[in-house]
């Protein structure tokens, strides 16, 4: 039994928008360019619309499915592995503490840092729903904790805008992801409900999409946990080559890619 981590960008995906791209295809032929149904202002209004409606979507198409190779667990880049395996390495837990992954999707990087932790336990949780509810789900998590022999994992739902646990109840969180997906909420208000939930001496990582125009002044927000106590706070640039090339963070979308670390 192999694990099953899914994609960031599922095929489902790509196929919505390759079948999308070829209807938009067929009404540009019979629409604009035959003269069977609509001809002339009529037919030239239509080919320009559905002209430009084609080429659209297969630009989409054509990148979506670029950045699902990339991202593949088992292609040729394996991004999503590198950065997976990547965070998961500043994940530490103490002997018989527990950690926690906020927004654990199919499990990888839960599991990864139940990997590197033995000594300890790890608790994804997410809300299995939107985009990828037909991708990930808790079933797959245990299904592939179950295919990596890793039994020091448990799964249970949890929302990262109110998650269900007390305060100080962690000694590690992580995520990857995630916040950046979560429409109509501050993102340093979401980064401060995970550190709720961590204990005092608890270390976080949490990788984002955390550029300027999504989390605001992350130097600022820096300065106030440490001006609370925290210690090694810092920001790592995942597209300096630690992860990604500034160039592929570009085409794949992911410029502001950022690991946030530290000690409360």
């Amino acid at each position: 039994m192999r694990p099953d981590y899914g994609n960031w960008v599922p095929k489902s995906m790509v196929c919505g928008l390759a079948a999308g791209t070829a209807a938009a295809a067929v009404l540009f032929f019979f629409l604009g360019i035959s003269d069977r149904i609509v001809s002339g202002t009529a037919g030239l209004i239509c080919g320009i619309i559905f002209g430009i409606g084609t080429l659209t979507l297969l630009f989409f198409t054509v990148w979506m499915y670029a950045l699902n190779r990339a991202f593949d667990y088992n292609g040729k880049r394996k991004l999503a592995k590198v950065i997976i395996d990547g965070t998961a390495d500043h994940v530490g837990i103490p002997d018989g503490g527990v950690g926690l992954d906020v927004g654990c999707g199919s499990g990888a990087l839960t599991i990864a840092a139940a990997k590197r932790n033995p000594q300890g336990n790890m608790v994804g949780c997410d809300i299995w729903s939107g985009t990828y509810k037909l991708e990930f789900s808790r079933n797959r998590c245990e299904d592939n904790a179950k295919a990596e022999g890793v039994d020091n994992v448990t799964f249970r739902e949890g929302n990262a805008i109110h998650l269900p646990f007390p305060d100080e109840s962690f000694d590690a969180v992580t995520s990857n992801y995630v916040y950046h997906n979560i429409s109509g909420h501050d993102k340093q208000e979401l980064l401060l409900e995970t550190l709720r939930v961590l204990k005092k001496g608890g270390t976080f990582a949490i990788h984002d999409l955390m550029s300027k125009e999504r989390y605001g002044d992350m130097d600022a927000f820096i300065r106030k946990l440490i001006d609370w106590g925290y210690e090694d706070v810092r920001m790592i640039d995942t597209t300096d080559g630690t992860f990604m090339s500034r160039k592929e963070a570009a085409w794949l979308g992911l410029t502001g890619s950022s690991l946030l670390i530290g000690k409360k």
